[in-house]
């Protein structure tokens, strides 16, 4: 141990004031050269520590024999190792402030962690990797904008594929395995559920450990690093699901950190979380706020991420989630909102737009919290986009109704579109929506086999089709009958299946669709873009409607039929300006699954004045199918 400083003036003066938005580069373990000796600096905050020892390999794991110097302008405490290298494995042995007590804790900005169950950091360099992404990263910012298609594939890694034996595919395993699927199927980004250090498998990531360690589950950071790189040069974004809303009581985590409620409010009724049985941050303390913000910037500069999804935003914002009467207090103005809370994510926003304005945040948010996806200068939270969570239960609620009741049920179709453009809204049918007892999402459609598959085409038609960005979680392309099993791999063998298959080719040709035709997704946040044409025939339960770009130089027209029942020389009012409307895509095809109802490829406008338009066409709609057309000039 060498007595040299290892944190300089200005890292003071920024932690001190909760503003050091690279505080990993100081903070935590790193290899280093000092005076011609090489070794580890480590550093750790612990404000109301007695004292602070790195016990690891190097010394046997003995408590008080490599002590650390604290530094009381800011409660850290550090220090310098000589020898001690990449690899080696370490915790820091903390003693309470009545000296009574020691905690073995894992460094809260470790780089790399043991697998569970063993929890000790490993000092890692983040170094060595050659980047080959610089083209994506130069137009990422393109990719990031409002008016761009944005068709997201989520993923759990240690069940999208397995390997042979059943265990897990290593980051570089699944690298170009996932590239090349997601590129076939037409998406534009991944989105993986947390992959920072967690312990416990079944909870998916959500309950994180190690915030600035990728799970060593799969390997290291560099083949994190991999992974991330390879679908960036397949052209593919990278969102990371990101949980600032709560962390884990494990022994070695952040909870009683130096022995005092440090990371965590000390009032359980702010602090902890009734349902999950965790800690909640302290928002309102500036260096719990700096290790948070710090973070998401990490993952966007050490490891190119284009974005962040924050988990579980709800239960950030109020006092009263999930709790009882008395079980919570109002804040200083008598109310519920968490103020502090509110002020951190407003914060995080800010910093991450500043700093990389062409990156992404996505909000899960399921309350009606005004303007979350609104900048902070006008009153909002400043995400970038907010999961459309009412229009996800309202469309499942739907399409569980058997067709004869559906004409009764229309409203929680069109529901949506009376707040579709208060956010930047996504539309998201994610994991939570397959998972404890839930069922799949074919699962939930009703009718026999054939008919739920013909339901979830329909579905996905209309989502296509409606306002917002998309979001599907992995084994709903091809329809997997049973619910997601984080144990084991997707069903990739249902492929075999022509119904499985042949949805799997109609997802694929709506993300063409959908990337191809400006109509649907330039305008998925702005009014100008949509048109109901009729949503309201209880009696047929078709709905129609347009979409338009920008300047409506481009229209398309979506038309859904939510009964088994053929819909022949059904008419729908059209738009002023085409001669005919041409059949872009059908659900019912053949090639999809469907019946093969017999479709003409284009029908001409007749001058039959329809639902308040003066020209219309007469479909024949398939049952169970949405059809998507385009106006043409000509005659069919």
């Amino acid at each position: 141990m060498t007595g040299t400083p290892i944190l300089g003036e200005l890292d003071l003066h920024l932690l001190a004031e909760g503003t050091h938005l690279r505080a990993w580069e100081q903070l935590g373990a790193h290899v280093r050269t000092i005076d011609g000796v090489t070794g580890t600096t480590f550093a750790v905050w612990a404000p109301n520590a007695r004292g602070v020892s790195v016990i690891g390999d190097f010394n046997r794991w003995t408590r008080g024999t490599t002590p650390l110097r604290l530094r009381p302008e800011v409660g850290v405490w550090e220090g310098f190792v000589p020898g001690v290298g990449a690899g080696t494995r370490y915790k820091f042995s903390v003693a309470s402030a009545d000296g009574r007590s020691y905690a073995e804790k894992a460094d809260p900005y470790a780089f790399y962690a043991e697998q569970r169950p063993q929890s000790a950091s490993v000092v890692w360099d983040l170094g060595g990797y050659g980047w080959g992404d610089d083209a994506w990263l130069a137009a990422r910012g393109r990719r990031a904008r409002l008016d761009v298609p944005i068709s997201i594939y989520e993923v759990h890694l240690g069940s999208w594929a397995r390997a042979a034996d059943g265990g897990w595919l290593s980051y570089r395993d699944v690298a170009d395995r996932l590239a090349e699927y997601v590129t076939d199927m037409g998406f534009t980004h991944v989105e993986f559920l947390p992959v920072a250090e967690h312990a416990l498998d079944e909870s998916w990531g959500y309950q994180t450990l190690g915030y600035f360690a990728p799970t060593s589950r799969f390997g290291t950071p560099q083949d994190f690093m991999y992974m991330v790189d390879t679908l960036h040069r397949a052209g593919l974004g990278v969102i990371l699901d990101w949980v600032p809303a709560h962390f884990p009581r494990d022994g070695h985590g952040l909870g009683l950190f130096d022995g005092t409620h440090l990371y965590e409010h000390a009032d359980p009724r702010l602090g902890e979380h009734p349902d999950w049985g965790t800690y909640i941050f302290n928002y309102g303390r500036a260096e719990v706020a700096n290790f948070l913000i710090a973070n998401a910037l990490f993952w966007i500069e050490q490891y190119h991420v284009d974005g962040l999804r924050v988990d579980a935003v709800a239960s950030m914002l109020y006092r009263d989630y999930s709790r009882k009467e008395g079980e919570w207090f109002p804040n200083a103005h008598g109310g519920r909102e968490n103020l502090e809370a509110i002020a951190f994510l407003k914060r995080f926003n800010e910093t991450v737009y500043r700093e990389h304005p062409d990156a992404v945040t996505i909000a899960e948010e399921s309350t009606a919290w005004p303007m979350v996806s609104r900048p902070t200068y006008g009153g909002g939270l400043g995400f970038g986009y907010k999961w459309n969570m009412g229009w996800m239960h309202d469309t499942l609620a739907f399409m569980a109704q058997d067709p004869v009741h559906r004409g009764y049920h229309l409203d929680e179709l069109s529901f949506s579109m009376l707040y579709a453009f208060d956010e930047n809204f996504m539309l998201p049918y994610s994991h939570d929506e397959v998972v404890h007892g839930k069922r799949s999402l074919v699962s939930k459609m009703p009718g026999d086999a054939w008919q739920k598959f013909a339901n979830l085409r329909l579905l996905y038609g209309f989502m296509y089709g409606h306002p917002g960005k998309k979001l599907l979680f992995m084994g709903c392309e091809f329809g997997q009958w049973s619910e997601w099993n984080d144990g084991a791999s997707i069903d990739w063998h249902l492929l075999d299946q022509p119904s499985h298959s042949g949805l799997q080719r109609w997802v694929r040709a709506l993300n063409r669709l959908y990337r191809e035709r400006p109509s649907l997704h330039e305008s998925d946040v702005e009014p100008s873009g949509f048109e109901w044409i009729d949503c309201s025939d209880r009696t047929n339960v078709v709905t129609a409607f347009v979409r338009r770009a920008h300047g409506g130089h481009e229209q398309t027209l979506v038309v859904s039929n939510f009964t088994p029942v053929p819909r022949d020389r059904y008419r729908i009012g059209v738009p002023p300006g085409a001669t005919r409307w041409r059949v872009l895509l059908n659900s019912d095809a053949s090639e999809y699954g469907g019946s093969g109802y017999k479709v003409p490829a284009a029908y001409d406008v007749e001058a039959i004045a329809t639902h308040g338009r003066d020209g219309s066409i007469s479909l024949n709609v398939p049952p169970l199918a949405t059809m998507v057309l385009e106006p043409v000039q000509g005659t069919a």
